[in-house]
């Protein structure tokens, strides 16, 4: 069943989903469904995996040269989700980037999505890895997310990349793409962001699902601002709570998010990190309870690997 669907058959109910990671290379499915059988008891209408671009190593040889080296630490996206939709019957979105794809390696990886029943994608560019100063496409790939909206938009025409095909079938995909209500960092400002992301709905995309934000306020203006443009697709808030005090300056360095100053008091009173961990905990639980008064299509949680967390929040929320 299609996302899409799945938020028009609610009636108004907010619905519950969630993200998770692949394992690291030489873990087992089982890692998976560690994490996801806790959480299948408040009925996820989805379940997003995420993919993980290649990273780059050098290793010495013999000759005291260094050679490059591309890895995967996370691999296994596609086959996570057939897992996801023959182990639990829930439908998995599986990410699809530009990062580290051709064109033709994107079609394949969609024809393959399609051929196992799975017909949800959310499509995202994909961050820079580490050792790129800004994000490169690759040579013969997408730069933009919006090039992958067109793709698969193509694709449910029956447009594929060789034009010499005969009787093809169209494609029957599902599409979301990612929201930024503080903006992305990349963005002049918000409203070039936004004109970015209406290029997008055009294109084809079916729904948004926001970055974390911890600023209820900020996503509810996003929204309106959404909608004054024309954005009419749904949008579904992402929630990621604070665990560790650590976090309070990493998540806004690699996000790009601002933390309240009412949180950041909350956290700055904490004599450990176990105090840190509940005062993160209630706020998500106070944030998701807002959102649900306000009637959003879904609560999306980033797991982040762990399902604990998340459990506890929506056990007090749904």
């Amino acid at each position: 069943m299609k996302v899409i669907d799945h938020l028009q058959a609610s009636a108004g109910k907010t619905l519950f989903s969630v993200e998770i990671l692949p394992p690291l290379k030489g873990k087992s499915i089982e890692s998976i469904f560690n994490i996801l059988d806790p959480l299948m008891g408040f009925k996820p209408s989805f379940v997003d995996v995420t993919y993980h671009r290649e990273e780059y190593v050098y290793k010495k040889r013999e000759n005291g040269l260094l050679e490059k080296f591309s890895i995967r630490k996370r691999p296994g996206t596609v086959s996570i989700c057939a897992a996801i939709l023959n182990h639990y019957r829930v439908d998995p979105v599986p990410h699809i980037i530009c990062g580290g794809f051709s064109k033709e390696e994107t079609e394949n990886a969609l024809v393959e999505l399609s051929y196992l029943g799975i017909d949800n994608l959310l499509l995202l560019r994909g961050d820079a890895i580490k050792s790129e100063n800004a994000f490169e496409p690759h040579p013969s790939g997408h730069h933009y997310a919006l090039d992958l909206v067109k793709q698969v938009a193509n694709m449910n025409k029956g447009i594929y990349l060789d034009e010499d095909l005969q009787d093809v079938t169209p494609s029957d995909f599902c599409t979301g793409v990612a929201g930024y209500p503080e903006k992305h960092f990349e963005s002049p400002n918000l409203k070039s962001d936004l004109r970015f992301l209406k290029a997008k709905i055009d294109a084809g995309a079916d729904y948004i699902v926001t970055q974390m934000f911890f600023d209820n306020q900020k996503f509810f203006d996003f929204v309106d601002k959404c909608r004054e443009i024309g954005i009419t697709v749904p949008i579904i808030p992402g929630l990621k709570p604070l665990t560790t005090s650590k976090q309070t300056t990493v998540l806004p360095k690699i996000f790009h998010v601002d933390l309240p100053e009412a949180l950041a008091d909350e956290i700055d009173k904490c004599k450990s990190e176990k105090e840190v961990k509940e005062v993160g905990i209630e706020w998500c639980i106070q944030q998701s309870i807002e959102l649900k008064k306000a009637g959003v299509p879904c609560l999306h949680y980033y797991t982040m690997g762990s399902a604990e967390v998340t459990c506890r929040i929506a056990g007090k929320v749904f």
